[in-house]
């Protein structure tokens, strides 16, 4: 059996490719670490790479707790109905965009391309949505950011490398605009889908700047705006903003990690089955079509 043997340069590669993954792993192991260690046990300021008398007090607090447990709702139907939405308007207004008799084609496309170049700003947003009546709604962080200009782009740049002769068979054995997109497109399309909804799910489940503006009720707070707040409150020894920690004394730092644990856990927990649709998508679609 024939063996490469590694050089010079290999060895610094591999070398330097660990080092720099081992320090972007090194957090994710500190703070699962912290988060199911003992209260009893911890020390602040030590480094915590394995759990020192494991313990899921934390997890087991913070489940509890009526406040995340909201936090977490209110991001889910953000989640779930954002990312739809989403990718019905993103796919629907692409295919539309690839359509050369599309009246004032050329006029959307400098729109879309001048709106991925400029931005309106802060305060020209908030008062539309102020306008609107949308402070203190969930569809604040919804119907603004229904679609953007990077996501329209890589849609109808996918749609357009797709064969026409595919669309214009089907529309000659009967099949309308609608069924063709539906019956082609869609299929055909697979992969640039799941990549993008993927995309679209994680920004409204990380979205944390637009509901710190537009979500003044605590009761509409996000996870991401109820972490952080979590984070900096120091006063989280008494009901505090929060309302983490009580009499029962558990250390802030472990109850603190564990929610940033419960924060991560659903996207990492749905990305390993969602990656292998990047590779079997056009395959998938290929085969439908």
């Amino acid at each position: 059996m024939n063996t490469k043997k590694l050089s010079l340069g290999d060895i610094i590669v591999y070398i330097a490719v660990s080092l720099i993954s081992l320090i972007c792993i090194a957090p994710f192991i500190y703070i699962i670490s912290v988060s199911l260690t003992d209260p009893s046990v911890y020390k602040p300021f030590k480094l915590y790479f394995i759990p020192e008398k494991m313990s899921f007090i934390s997890y087991t607090y913070i489940l509890s707790n009526d406040n995340f447990l909201r936090a977490v709702k209110n991001t889910l139907f953000i989640t779930v109905v954002g990312t739809a939405l989403n990718v019905i308007f993103t796919f629907t207004m692409a295919y539309a965009l690839t359509k050369k008799e599309m009246p004032h084609r050329n006029l959307f496309m400098g729109i879309v391309i001048f709106a991925l170049l400029f931005n309106a700003g802060i305060v020209p947003n908030y008062l539309l949505v102020k306008q609107l009546g949308l402070i203190n709604s969930p569809w604040a962080l919804i119907l603004p950011v229904l679609t953007n200009s990077w996501s329209l782009i890589v849609a109808k740049s996918f749609i357009d490398s797709l064969p026409a002769e595919l669309e214009e068979s089907a529309k000659m054995d009967g099949c309308t605009e609608i069924g063709a997109f539906f019956r082609i497109i869609v299929p055909l399309s697979m992969a640039s889908i799941t990549t993008l909804t993927l995309f679209f799910a994680v920004g409204h489940w990380n979205t944390y700047f637009n509901a710190l503006i537009y979500l003044t009720d605590s009761k509409k707070m996000t996870l991401q705006v109820y972490v952080k707040t979590l984070l900096v409150d120091s006063s989280t020894n008494g009901a505090g903003t929060t309302g983490m920690v009580d009499l029962l004394n558990i250390p802030t730092e472990t109850v603190r990690m564990a929610t940033v644990v419960l924060a991560m856990l659903p996207i990492m927990a749905v990305y390993p089955f969602v990656q292998r649709f990047f590779i079997k998508g056009a395959m998938l679609g290929s085969i439908k079509g």
